[in-house]
């Protein structure tokens, strides 16, 4: 079978995949370690840090964690930023948490719209949509719309709380625990809770337990 030039191209035109930013970013990357200024095996420890170790596993734990222990949903009500470093788990730079729990009356929703505060300690590497100037104005002027389209309709008459990150101030969605897993341990709730519950963009679904 013959290639000719435009299969060529239609082929890099799906290789690149990356938006603008992304692509200087990965340009700017390649640079410093062509010159030696970074290490790549460093790159990846730091990504694989935040993708496996600090990442939504850690506010799944907490979100757990609440839903079994009355005592510690208080807490976290009262302060968080301490109940969620009694597991191992804090902000850097003295950042404080807030969090916030979906109810049957109230589902809550976490943008920042001057940039992209994001609690990194809990949920790991902020998703690119959070980032987007979309996503981040839409947000606030018309929340439901920006979660149907991620797949979440809600009731009318349930109110949709928007929380604005800062730089000193972030925050965590604790959702409502699904019907029907009393029976599931503090581990099992855990691996069901994705990290866009915690954003308040996804809610907590029972298929989605891993067995």
């Amino acid at each position: 079978m013959t290639r000719n030039h435009d299969d060529d191209h239609h082929e890099h035109e799906h290789a690149n995949h990356y938006s603008d930013m992304e692509a200087r970013m990965r340009a700017l990357e390649t640079l410093l370690i062509h010159k030696g200024l970074i290490d790549p095996a460093a790159i990846e420890a730091i990504v694989d840090t935040y993708e496996t170790k600090v990442g939504p596993r850690n506010g799944a734990a907490v979100v757990a964690r609440s839903w079994c222990d009355p005592a510690f949903a208080k807490w976290l009500v009262r302060d968080a930023t301490s109940a969620i470093a009694s597991l191992g788990f804090g902000e850097r730079h003295g950042t404080r948490m807030r969090a916030v729990f979906n109810t049957a009356r109230v589902h809550n929703m976490i943008v920042c719209t001057l940039c992209s505060c994001y609690p990194w300690a809990v949920l790991g590497l902020p998703p690119v949509w959070y980032k987007s100037p979309a996503y981040r104005s839409r947000a606030v002027i018309d929340p439901r719309s920006v979660l149907a389209e991620f797949g979440v309709v809600l009731p009318e008459e349930k109110l949709v709380r928007v929380w604005d990150s800062t730089a000193e101030l972030r925050y965590l969605v604790i959702p409502e625990r699904p019907i029907g897993s009393e029976d599931m341990t503090e581990r099992e709730l855990a691996a069901v809770v994705s990290r866009d519950a915690m954003i308040g963009t996804a809610l907590v679904m029972l298929q989605d337990r891993v067995r």
